[in-house]
């Protein structure tokens, strides 16, 4: 859902909280806004229907998750931009956490052909960054480790076969906990 939120403008997202989550009534929404009520209620009615459009349409099996990370994963371990484009929906969405700590993207990335080209630019050694399929929680994710230090988890969404969301938390205080849990598995 925070991928879907994510996704909306800032007005449209407000309407659809405060309606849809808290059941505020159009008028005050309006007022909340400065739109008028029948505005509000267009804006809402928008934001319900994008939602709904994002939403998974059922739930995705282990063995596509899988082949589909794998995919991925292989496309970035080469820096594959045709192959990152055959693995990617064409409206994926990326968002990043560096938590103001961590250098990540500030705005959500959307769309095949921009998240292609910046997962495709990073020029990093490439002896010194490893990445480890795993699931985090509930979802199929990449460890990605520099000089095998955690540097980023990057949970992914599938649909239909194709990755439609990245999430890349580098925030440190979020992967603290990560950092103590696979510290246990050595």
């Amino acid at each position: 859902m925070l991928l879907v939120l994510e996704t909306l403008g800032p007005t449209e997202r407000a309407v659809f909280v405060l309606r849809e989550v808290f059941e505020v009534g159009y008028d005050e929404i309006a007022a909340t806004v400065q739109k008028s009520p029948s505005a509000v209620r267009q804006i809402a009615h928008r934001a319900r229907a994008h939602v709904a459009a994002r939403r998974p349409r059922g739930p995705v099996s282990a063995a596509e998750a899988r082949r589909a990370l794998e995919a991925f994963q292989r496309a970035v371990d080469l820096g594959d931009v045709q192959g990152l484009l055959d693995i990617l929906a064409p409206d994926v969405v990326l968002l990043g956490d560096g938590g103001g700590i961590k250098q990540a993207v500030l705005r959500p990335v959307v769309g095949a052909d921009k998240v292609a080209r910046l997962l495709a630019s990073r020029k990093v050694e490439v002896a010194a960054l490893s990445l480890h399929p795993a699931e985090v929680n509930g979802w199929p994710a990449l460890i990605v480790r520099f000089d095998g230090e955690l540097d980023t988890v990057l949970t992914v969404r599938v649909d239909d076969g194709l990755v439609t969301g990245l999430y890349a938390v580098r925030n440190p205080e979020k992967l603290a906990h990560m950092r103590q849990a696979t510290a246990l598995r050595r």
